[in-house]
Protein backbone atom coordinates (compact mmCIF):
# COMPACT_ATOMS: atom_id res chain seq x y z
CA UNK A 1 0.00 0.00 0.00
CA UNK A 2 2.84 2.44 0.76
CA UNK A 3 4.14 2.17 -2.80
CA UNK A 4 0.86 3.52 -4.17
CA UNK A 5 0.84 6.82 -2.31
CA UNK A 6 3.66 8.55 -4.27
CA UNK A 7 1.82 7.86 -7.53
CA UNK A 8 -1.29 9.55 -6.26
CA UNK A 9 0.76 12.48 -4.89
CA UNK A 10 2.56 13.01 -8.19
CA UNK A 11 -0.70 12.94 -10.12
CA UNK A 12 -2.33 15.59 -7.96
CA UNK A 13 0.79 17.77 -7.69
CA UNK A 14 1.16 18.36 -11.42
CA UNK A 15 -1.74 20.81 -11.52
CA UNK A 16 -3.50 22.72 -8.68
CA UNK A 17 -6.61 20.54 -8.84
CA UNK A 18 -7.45 21.24 -5.22
CA UNK A 19 -7.67 24.94 -5.96
CA UNK A 20 -9.81 24.25 -9.01
CA UNK A 21 -12.23 22.12 -7.03
CA UNK A 22 -12.36 24.32 -3.92
CA UNK A 23 -15.82 25.70 -3.41
CA UNK A 24 -17.23 24.14 -6.55
CA UNK A 25 -20.77 22.90 -6.06
CA UNK A 26 -21.31 19.84 -8.24
CA UNK A 27 -25.06 20.44 -8.13
CA UNK A 28 -24.37 23.36 -10.48
CA UNK A 29 -23.75 20.73 -13.15
CA UNK A 30 -27.21 19.15 -12.95
CA UNK A 31 -29.69 19.86 -15.70
CA UNK A 32 -29.63 21.42 -19.17
CA UNK A 33 -27.09 24.20 -18.51
CA UNK A 34 -24.26 22.90 -16.29
CA UNK A 35 -21.51 25.20 -15.10
CA UNK A 36 -18.32 24.48 -17.06
CA UNK A 37 -15.07 25.64 -15.41
CA UNK A 38 -11.91 26.25 -17.42
CA UNK A 39 -10.17 23.03 -18.52
CA UNK A 40 -6.96 21.98 -16.75
CA UNK A 41 -4.73 19.33 -18.29
CA UNK A 42 -1.81 17.53 -16.62
CA UNK A 43 0.82 14.96 -17.55
CA UNK A 44 -0.85 12.53 -15.18
CA UNK A 45 -4.55 12.85 -14.34
CA UNK A 46 -5.82 13.23 -10.81
CA UNK A 47 -6.82 9.72 -9.73
CA UNK A 48 -8.76 8.48 -6.73
CA UNK A 49 -10.58 5.17 -6.68
CA UNK A 50 -11.73 3.37 -3.55
CA UNK A 51 -10.32 -0.01 -2.71
CA UNK A 52 -12.94 -2.74 -3.13
CA UNK A 53 -13.76 -4.70 0.02
CA UNK A 54 -17.13 -6.25 -0.89
CA UNK A 55 -20.25 -6.60 1.25
CA UNK A 56 -19.83 -7.97 4.75
CA UNK A 57 -22.54 -10.11 6.30
CA UNK A 58 -25.76 -8.18 6.80
CA UNK A 59 -24.62 -5.06 4.91
CA UNK A 60 -26.64 -3.61 2.03
CA UNK A 61 -27.05 -0.32 0.18
CA UNK A 62 -29.40 2.32 1.56
CA UNK A 63 -32.77 3.25 0.05
CA UNK A 64 -35.32 5.96 0.96
CA UNK A 65 -38.02 5.49 3.56
CA UNK A 66 -40.90 3.50 2.14
CA UNK A 67 -38.64 1.14 0.19
CA UNK A 68 -36.68 -2.03 0.96
CA UNK A 69 -33.65 -3.53 -0.74
CA UNK A 70 -32.89 -7.25 -1.01
CA UNK A 71 -30.02 -9.22 -2.46
CA UNK A 72 -31.64 -11.68 -4.88
CA UNK A 73 -28.38 -13.15 -6.19
CA UNK A 74 -24.95 -13.10 -4.57
CA UNK A 75 -21.51 -14.57 -5.21
CA UNK A 76 -21.70 -13.74 -8.92
CA UNK A 77 -18.77 -13.03 -11.24
CA UNK A 78 -18.85 -9.35 -12.25
CA UNK A 79 -22.56 -8.85 -13.02
CA UNK A 80 -22.66 -5.81 -15.30
CA UNK A 81 -26.18 -5.70 -16.69
CA UNK A 82 -29.71 -6.86 -15.95
CA UNK A 83 -32.74 -7.31 -18.21
CA UNK A 84 -36.31 -8.04 -17.11
CA UNK A 85 -38.58 -10.48 -18.93
CA UNK A 86 -42.36 -10.23 -19.01
CA UNK A 87 -42.89 -13.44 -17.02
CA UNK A 88 -40.86 -12.21 -14.03
CA UNK A 89 -37.56 -13.84 -14.99
CA UNK A 90 -34.39 -11.77 -15.06
CA UNK A 91 -31.35 -12.02 -17.29
CA UNK A 92 -28.04 -11.16 -15.63
CA UNK A 93 -25.00 -10.44 -17.80
CA UNK A 94 -21.68 -11.36 -16.16
CA UNK A 95 -18.83 -9.81 -18.07
CA UNK A 96 -15.14 -8.98 -17.91
CA UNK A 97 -12.67 -7.45 -20.32
CA UNK A 98 -10.18 -10.24 -20.90
CA UNK A 99 -7.16 -8.26 -22.12
CA UNK A 100 -5.57 -5.02 -20.98
CA UNK A 101 -4.79 -2.31 -23.48
CA UNK A 102 -1.22 -2.25 -24.84
CA UNK A 103 1.14 -0.02 -22.87
CA UNK A 104 1.41 2.51 -25.70
CA UNK A 105 1.48 5.65 -23.54
CA UNK A 106 3.82 6.44 -20.62
CA UNK A 107 0.94 7.17 -18.24
CA UNK A 108 -0.85 3.87 -18.98
CA UNK A 109 1.06 1.76 -16.39
CA UNK A 110 0.39 4.37 -13.69
CA UNK A 111 -3.32 4.48 -14.52
CA UNK A 112 -3.60 0.68 -14.61
CA UNK A 113 -1.81 0.44 -11.26
CA UNK A 114 -4.19 2.84 -9.54
CA UNK A 115 -7.37 1.67 -11.28
CA UNK A 116 -6.70 -1.93 -10.22
CA UNK A 117 -7.91 -0.91 -6.75
CA UNK A 118 -11.37 -0.30 -8.17
CA UNK A 119 -12.13 -3.80 -9.38
CA UNK A 120 -13.44 -6.61 -7.21
CA UNK A 121 -11.93 -10.02 -7.66
CA UNK A 122 -13.98 -12.83 -9.16
CA UNK A 123 -11.39 -15.47 -8.29
CA UNK A 124 -11.71 -18.53 -10.48
CA UNK A 125 -15.44 -18.04 -11.01
CA UNK A 126 -16.53 -18.14 -14.65
CA UNK A 127 -17.79 -14.95 -16.23
CA UNK A 128 -18.70 -13.73 -19.74
CA UNK A 129 -22.05 -15.46 -19.69
CA UNK A 130 -25.76 -14.77 -19.23
CA UNK A 131 -27.64 -16.12 -16.23
CA UNK A 132 -31.39 -16.55 -15.91
CA UNK A 133 -32.90 -15.83 -12.50
CA UNK A 134 -36.35 -17.26 -11.98
CA UNK A 135 -38.41 -15.01 -9.72
CA UNK A 136 -38.83 -16.43 -6.23
CA UNK A 137 -42.02 -16.23 -4.17
CA UNK A 138 -42.88 -12.55 -3.55
CA UNK A 139 -39.86 -11.63 -5.66
CA UNK A 140 -37.50 -11.07 -2.73
CA UNK A 141 -35.97 -14.47 -2.00
CA UNK A 142 -32.49 -15.47 -3.10
CA UNK A 143 -32.39 -17.46 -6.31
CA UNK A 144 -30.18 -20.12 -7.88
CA UNK A 145 -28.95 -18.78 -11.21
CA UNK A 146 -29.32 -20.91 -14.33
CA UNK A 147 -26.68 -20.47 -17.04
CA UNK A 148 -28.52 -19.47 -20.19
CA UNK A 149 -25.57 -18.68 -22.51
CA UNK A 150 -21.89 -19.32 -21.82
CA UNK A 151 -18.47 -18.64 -23.40
CA UNK A 152 -19.29 -15.15 -24.63
CA UNK A 153 -16.82 -12.39 -25.47
CA UNK A 154 -17.28 -9.58 -22.93
CA UNK A 155 -21.07 -9.28 -23.35
CA UNK A 156 -23.10 -6.34 -22.06
CA UNK A 157 -26.30 -5.48 -23.93
CA UNK A 158 -29.23 -7.90 -24.21
CA UNK A 159 -32.74 -7.58 -25.60
CA UNK A 160 -35.50 -10.10 -26.40
CA UNK A 161 -37.54 -9.50 -29.55
CA UNK A 162 -40.23 -12.06 -30.35
CA UNK A 163 -38.62 -15.49 -30.20
CA UNK A 164 -35.04 -14.21 -30.37
CA UNK A 165 -32.49 -13.19 -27.77
CA UNK A 166 -29.98 -10.63 -29.05
CA UNK A 167 -26.66 -10.31 -27.23
CA UNK A 168 -24.15 -7.51 -27.78
CA UNK A 169 -20.73 -9.03 -27.28
CA UNK A 170 -17.85 -6.59 -27.40
CA UNK A 171 -17.18 -7.52 -31.05
CA UNK A 172 -20.54 -8.64 -32.48
CA UNK A 173 -24.31 -8.83 -32.05
CA UNK A 174 -25.44 -12.45 -31.72
CA UNK A 175 -28.95 -13.86 -32.12
CA UNK A 176 -30.18 -16.95 -30.25
CA UNK A 177 -33.52 -18.78 -30.56
CA UNK A 178 -35.29 -18.11 -27.26
CA UNK A 179 -38.82 -17.88 -25.89
CA UNK A 180 -39.75 -16.11 -22.69
CA UNK A 181 -40.31 -18.79 -20.08
CA UNK A 182 -37.61 -21.10 -21.39
CA UNK A 183 -34.57 -21.87 -19.26
CA UNK A 184 -32.30 -22.61 -22.21
CA UNK A 185 -31.73 -21.11 -25.64
CA UNK A 186 -33.10 -23.10 -28.56
CA UNK A 187 -29.89 -23.48 -30.50
CA UNK A 188 -26.49 -21.97 -31.38
CA UNK A 189 -25.93 -18.29 -32.07
CA UNK A 190 -26.15 -16.60 -35.43
CA UNK A 191 -23.84 -13.61 -35.82
CA UNK A 192 -25.92 -10.65 -36.98
CA UNK A 193 -23.18 -8.04 -37.39
CA UNK A 194 -19.60 -7.36 -36.35
CA UNK A 195 -18.92 -4.48 -33.94
CA UNK A 196 -15.71 -2.45 -33.57
CA UNK A 197 -13.32 -4.12 -31.13
CA UNK A 198 -9.72 -5.30 -31.63
CA UNK A 199 -6.59 -5.49 -29.44
CA UNK A 200 -7.13 -1.87 -28.38
CA UNK A 201 -10.77 -1.74 -27.28
CA UNK A 202 -10.96 1.16 -24.88
CA UNK A 203 -14.72 1.30 -24.28
CA UNK A 204 -15.74 -2.32 -24.57
CA UNK A 205 -19.32 -2.37 -23.24
CA UNK A 206 -21.95 -2.36 -25.98
CA UNK A 207 -25.43 -1.31 -24.81
CA UNK A 208 -28.40 -2.66 -26.77
CA UNK A 209 -32.11 -2.01 -27.20
CA UNK A 210 -34.81 -2.50 -29.85
CA UNK A 211 -37.51 -0.39 -31.46
CA UNK A 212 -41.09 -1.03 -30.35
CA UNK A 213 -41.85 -3.09 -33.47
CA UNK A 214 -38.62 -5.07 -33.09
CA UNK A 215 -37.43 -4.32 -36.61
CA UNK A 216 -34.44 -2.20 -35.57
CA UNK A 217 -31.76 -2.66 -32.95
CA UNK A 218 -29.77 0.21 -31.46
CA UNK A 219 -26.29 -0.44 -30.10
CA UNK A 220 -23.92 1.94 -28.33
CA UNK A 221 -20.30 1.80 -29.49
CA UNK A 222 -17.92 3.77 -27.28
CA UNK A 223 -14.77 5.57 -28.38
CA UNK A 224 -11.37 3.90 -28.58
CA UNK A 225 -9.63 6.61 -26.56
CA UNK A 226 -10.24 9.41 -24.11
CA UNK A 227 -9.92 12.32 -26.54
CA UNK A 228 -8.74 10.94 -29.92
CA UNK A 229 -5.14 10.47 -28.80
CA UNK A 230 -4.99 7.32 -30.95
CA UNK A 231 -6.03 9.20 -34.08
CA UNK A 232 -9.19 9.26 -36.17
CA UNK A 233 -8.68 5.88 -37.85
CA UNK A 234 -8.84 4.14 -34.47
CA UNK A 235 -12.26 5.77 -33.99
CA UNK A 236 -13.83 4.47 -37.20
CA UNK A 237 -17.55 3.83 -36.58
CA UNK A 238 -17.08 4.44 -32.85
CA UNK A 239 -18.35 7.03 -30.34
CA UNK A 240 -21.76 6.47 -31.89
CA UNK A 241 -25.10 4.73 -31.70
CA UNK A 242 -25.67 2.29 -34.55
CA UNK A 243 -29.04 1.39 -36.04
CA UNK A 244 -29.08 -2.26 -37.09
CA UNK A 245 -31.72 -4.18 -39.06
CA UNK A 246 -32.71 -7.02 -36.74
CA UNK A 247 -33.31 -9.41 -39.64
CA UNK A 248 -30.40 -8.71 -41.98
CA UNK A 249 -27.71 -6.98 -39.92
CA UNK A 250 -27.58 -4.01 -42.28
CA UNK A 251 -26.51 -1.01 -40.26
CA UNK A 252 -25.78 2.71 -40.26
CA UNK A 253 -24.66 5.38 -37.82
CA UNK A 254 -27.80 6.69 -36.09
CA UNK A 255 -26.03 9.45 -34.10
CA UNK A 256 -22.37 10.27 -33.47
CA UNK A 257 -20.05 12.27 -31.24
CA UNK A 258 -21.16 10.28 -28.16
CA UNK A 259 -17.99 9.28 -26.32
CA UNK A 260 -19.42 6.23 -24.51
CA UNK A 261 -23.20 5.80 -24.85
CA UNK A 262 -24.86 3.32 -22.51
CA UNK A 263 -28.26 2.58 -20.99
CA UNK A 264 -30.04 2.80 -24.34
CA UNK A 265 -33.82 2.91 -23.89
CA UNK A 266 -36.83 4.36 -25.65
CA UNK A 267 -38.94 6.73 -23.60
CA UNK A 268 -42.19 4.88 -22.75
CA UNK A 269 -44.88 5.28 -25.38
CA UNK A 270 -42.60 7.14 -27.80
CA UNK A 271 -40.03 6.57 -30.52
CA UNK A 272 -37.48 8.81 -28.77
CA UNK A 273 -34.24 7.02 -27.93
CA UNK A 274 -32.34 8.03 -24.79
CA UNK A 275 -28.86 7.22 -23.50
CA UNK A 276 -26.49 8.07 -20.68
CA UNK A 277 -23.02 9.08 -21.84
CA UNK A 278 -19.60 8.98 -20.18
CA UNK A 279 -17.81 12.14 -21.23
CA UNK A 280 -14.04 12.70 -21.50
CA UNK A 281 -11.55 12.72 -18.62
CA UNK A 282 -8.35 14.55 -17.70
CA UNK A 283 -9.60 18.12 -18.01
CA UNK A 284 -9.91 18.59 -14.27
CA UNK A 285 -12.18 17.36 -11.46
CA UNK A 286 -15.22 19.28 -12.72
CA UNK A 287 -14.95 18.68 -16.46
CA UNK A 288 -16.62 17.26 -18.40
CA UNK A 289 -20.13 16.58 -17.05
CA UNK A 290 -21.46 13.15 -17.92
CA UNK A 291 -24.99 13.36 -19.21
CA UNK A 292 -28.34 11.87 -20.13
CA UNK A 293 -29.78 12.81 -23.50
CA UNK A 294 -32.33 12.03 -26.14
CA UNK A 295 -30.48 10.67 -29.16
CA UNK A 296 -31.62 12.49 -32.28
CA UNK A 297 -31.26 10.77 -35.68
CA UNK A 298 -28.27 12.14 -37.57
CA UNK A 299 -27.16 14.37 -34.72
CA UNK A 300 -23.53 15.02 -33.73
CA UNK A 301 -22.81 15.53 -30.01
CA UNK A 302 -19.26 16.87 -30.20
CA UNK A 303 -16.79 14.16 -29.28
CA UNK A 304 -13.85 14.40 -29.69
CA UNK A 305 -13.65 17.95 -30.99
CA UNK A 306 -15.90 19.66 -28.46
CA UNK A 307 -17.91 19.05 -25.31
CA UNK A 308 -21.33 20.20 -24.12
CA UNK A 309 -22.15 21.54 -27.53
CA UNK A 310 -19.46 23.73 -28.99
CA UNK A 311 -16.87 24.06 -26.19
CA UNK A 312 -13.63 23.16 -27.99
CA UNK A 313 -11.34 20.55 -26.40
CA UNK A 314 -7.89 22.19 -26.57
CA UNK A 315 -6.08 18.84 -26.63
CA UNK A 316 -7.59 17.51 -29.84
CA UNK A 317 -5.29 17.81 -32.85
CA UNK A 318 -6.07 18.31 -35.65
CA UNK A 319 -9.17 20.20 -34.67
CA UNK A 320 -12.22 20.31 -36.97
CA UNK A 321 -14.14 23.51 -36.34
CA UNK A 322 -16.67 22.65 -39.04
CA UNK A 323 -17.67 19.65 -36.94
CA UNK A 324 -17.77 21.77 -33.79
CA UNK A 325 -20.35 24.02 -35.45
CA UNK A 326 -22.59 20.98 -35.94
CA UNK A 327 -22.39 19.82 -32.31
CA UNK A 328 -25.62 19.98 -30.30
CA UNK A 329 -25.95 20.16 -26.53
CA UNK A 330 -27.12 17.16 -24.51
CA UNK A 331 -30.39 17.36 -22.59
CA UNK A 332 -29.32 16.91 -18.97
CA UNK A 333 -26.03 17.07 -17.07
CA UNK A 334 -25.34 14.52 -14.33
CA UNK A 335 -22.15 16.27 -13.02
CA UNK A 336 -18.59 15.30 -13.78
CA UNK A 337 -17.07 11.80 -13.78
CA UNK A 338 -20.03 9.90 -12.28
CA UNK A 339 -19.63 7.22 -15.01
CA UNK A 340 -23.27 6.40 -15.81
CA UNK A 341 -23.50 2.89 -17.25
CA UNK A 342 -27.18 2.00 -16.84
CA UNK A 343 -30.52 3.71 -17.29
CA UNK A 344 -34.13 2.55 -17.03
CA UNK A 345 -37.40 4.45 -17.30
CA UNK A 346 -40.00 3.65 -14.68
CA UNK A 347 -43.26 2.43 -16.20
CA UNK A 348 -44.49 0.23 -13.36
CA UNK A 349 -47.26 0.89 -10.84
CA UNK A 350 -45.62 -0.33 -7.63
CA UNK A 351 -43.73 2.89 -6.83
CA UNK A 352 -45.45 6.13 -5.81
CA UNK A 353 -46.85 8.33 -8.58
CA UNK A 354 -43.94 10.77 -8.66
CA UNK A 355 -41.72 8.05 -10.12
CA UNK A 356 -43.92 7.46 -13.15
CA UNK A 357 -42.07 8.14 -16.39
CA UNK A 358 -38.83 9.14 -14.65
CA UNK A 359 -35.39 7.62 -15.15
CA UNK A 360 -33.16 5.61 -12.82
CA UNK A 361 -29.44 5.94 -13.62
CA UNK A 362 -26.70 3.62 -12.35
CA UNK A 363 -23.59 5.72 -11.63
CA UNK A 364 -20.57 3.45 -11.44
CA UNK A 365 -18.46 6.21 -9.91
CA UNK A 366 -15.52 8.52 -10.55
CA UNK A 367 -11.79 7.90 -10.78
CA UNK A 368 -10.63 11.24 -12.26
CA UNK A 369 -11.17 13.50 -9.23
CA UNK A 370 -10.07 13.62 -5.58
CA UNK A 371 -13.58 13.74 -4.11
CA UNK A 372 -15.63 10.73 -5.17
CA UNK A 373 -18.67 11.37 -7.33
CA UNK A 374 -21.34 8.88 -8.32
CA UNK A 375 -21.25 5.45 -6.65
CA UNK A 376 -25.04 5.45 -6.42
CA UNK A 377 -28.30 5.08 -8.30
CA UNK A 378 -30.13 8.35 -8.88
CA UNK A 379 -33.67 9.10 -10.00
CA UNK A 380 -34.50 11.94 -12.37
CA UNK A 381 -38.08 13.10 -12.72
CA UNK A 382 -39.54 13.67 -16.20
CA UNK A 383 -42.33 16.04 -17.18
CA UNK A 384 -43.76 15.99 -20.70
CA UNK A 385 -41.05 13.60 -21.83
CA UNK A 386 -38.19 15.81 -20.58
CA UNK A 387 -35.98 15.59 -17.46
CA UNK A 388 -36.65 18.26 -14.82
CA UNK A 389 -35.23 19.24 -11.45
CA UNK A 390 -32.22 17.82 -9.63
CA UNK A 391 -31.40 14.10 -9.36
CA UNK A 392 -32.68 12.30 -6.28
CA UNK A 393 -30.25 9.97 -4.51
CA UNK A 394 -32.21 6.72 -4.59
CA UNK A 395 -29.70 3.97 -3.72
CA UNK A 396 -26.59 4.98 -1.78
CA UNK A 397 -24.19 3.40 0.71
CA UNK A 398 -21.95 1.62 -1.79
CA UNK A 399 -18.89 3.28 -0.19
CA UNK A 400 -18.27 2.68 3.51
CA UNK A 401 -17.18 5.15 6.20
CA UNK A 402 -13.51 4.31 5.53
CA UNK A 403 -13.82 5.19 1.84
CA UNK A 404 -13.82 1.58 0.64
CA UNK A 405 -16.20 0.33 -2.04
CA UNK A 406 -18.48 -2.46 -0.93
CA UNK A 407 -20.17 -2.36 -4.33
CA UNK A 408 -20.62 -0.28 -7.49
CA UNK A 409 -23.90 -0.06 -9.44
CA UNK A 410 -23.94 -0.64 -13.19
CA UNK A 411 -27.01 -1.77 -15.17
CA UNK A 412 -30.57 -1.14 -13.95
CA UNK A 413 -33.98 -2.40 -15.05
CA UNK A 414 -37.58 -2.55 -13.80
CA UNK A 415 -39.03 -6.03 -13.32
CA UNK A 416 -42.55 -7.18 -14.16
CA UNK A 417 -43.74 -6.44 -10.62
CA UNK A 418 -42.51 -2.84 -10.77
CA UNK A 419 -39.39 -3.27 -8.60
CA UNK A 420 -36.02 -1.79 -9.51
CA UNK A 421 -33.23 -4.29 -10.25
CA UNK A 422 -29.57 -3.26 -10.00
CA UNK A 423 -26.40 -5.07 -11.09
CA UNK A 424 -23.50 -4.49 -8.68
CA UNK A 425 -20.34 -5.60 -10.43
CA UNK A 426 -17.69 -5.34 -7.70
CA UNK A 427 -20.12 -6.45 -4.99
CA UNK A 428 -21.00 -9.43 -7.22
CA UNK A 429 -24.64 -9.01 -6.28
CA UNK A 430 -28.00 -8.31 -7.91
CA UNK A 431 -30.21 -6.06 -5.77
CA UNK A 432 -33.99 -5.64 -5.86
CA UNK A 433 -35.68 -2.48 -4.53
CA UNK A 434 -39.40 -2.66 -3.81
CA UNK A 435 -41.91 -0.21 -2.36
CA UNK A 436 -43.42 -0.99 1.03
CA UNK A 437 -45.60 2.08 1.60
CA UNK A 438 -49.39 2.04 1.46
CA UNK A 439 -49.24 4.24 -1.66
CA UNK A 440 -47.62 1.46 -3.65
CA UNK A 441 -49.47 -1.38 -5.27
CA UNK A 442 -47.56 -4.55 -4.43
Amino acid sequence: MKARRPLMTIATALVPFAALAAGFDKSQQYGPDPQLPEPAHALLPQMHVPKVVGWHEGAAPKVPAGFRIDAIATGLANPRNVYALANGDLLVVESTKDAKEPLERPKRPVMDFVEARAHGGTGNAPSNRILLLRAASQGTGRTVPNVLVDHLNSPFGVVVVGDALYVADTDAILRYPFKVGDTAVGGPATKLVDLPAGPINHHWTKSLTASADGHKLYVGVGSNSNAMERGLIAETDRAAVWEVDAATGEHKIFASGLRNPNGLNFYPGSDTLWAVVNERDELGPNLVPDYMTSVKPGAFYGWPFSYWGQHVDPRVKPQQLDKVKQAIKPDYGLSSHVAPLGMAFYGGTAFPAQFQGGAFVGEHGSWNRKELNGYKVVFIRFDGGHPVGAPMDFITGFVDKDGHAMGRPVGVTVDSAGALIVADDVGNTVWRVSAVTSTAKQ
